[in-house]
């Protein structure tokens, strides 16, 4: 199985660099979106709110807006269903099913119905069976990547959608817009020195 083959069947966008321009309006279209009357475009309901517990579970909302207040869970259901093909979509069905079923065989109900200890105790079983990442150098994998899972996949989408939304970039993380505002008179003595760009 070739890299890209690997990278599909894990979950992960193929082209990511290429489609990123229509991932970034995927996500803005998220923000109109309210909780309560959001219809998932791909994830059933059951499947919709897999997603939406996993995420609060791995991005919960602390003094900081946790994953849900981003609308994390809008954005994989829009990028599942608008950039995966037939047989990815399919995967994503069936590592969902599969995770689900692995929860109510050890804990006795489906992820979104566990309670919070139980929620924190299947992801940490997760973290540590779940394959890693291979390391990256200058955005190109290391060795062949072999593929990573349901969760670890999951986690990486929530990561991403989390990092990528308007709020966090904005009001969350530092944030310094390029160029800039453009003042054409400005009194040197407001600016300090000249500036050598």
């Amino acid at each position: 199985m070739d890299r890209r083959k690997a990278l599909k069947k894990a979950g992960l966008l193929a082209g990511a660099t290429i489609a990123m321009p229509s991932l970034f309006s995927i996500l803005q279209s998220c923000k109109t979106e309210t909780r309560l009357d959001w219809q998932p475009e791909f994830f059933t309901e059951e499947e919709a709110k897999t997603i939406s517990a996993l995420i609060d579970t791995i991005l919960p909302t602390t003094d900081t807006p946790g994953g849900l207040d981003v609308k994390a869970d809008m954005f994989i259901d829009k990028v599942v269903a608008q950039t995966y093909d037939a047989e990815g979509q399919q995967n994503m069905r069936d590592a969902i099913a599969e995770f689900n079923a692995s929860c109510k065989e050890n804990y006795g109900a489906i992820f979104p119905e566990l309670s919070n200890a139980d929620k924190t105790a299947v992801l940490k079983e997760a973290e540590a069976s779940s394959p890693k990442f291979n390391p990256g150098v200058w955005g190109t994998t290391v060795g062949e990547q072999k593929p990573v899972g349901f969760y670890r996949s999951m986690k990486s989408m929530a990561i991403w959608a989390y990092f990528t939304s308007e709020e966090i970039g904005e009001n969350v993380l530092s944030y310094d817009p390029i160029p800039g505002t453009y003042e054409p008179c400005k009194p040197l003595s407001e600016v300090g020195n000249r500036w050598s760009l």
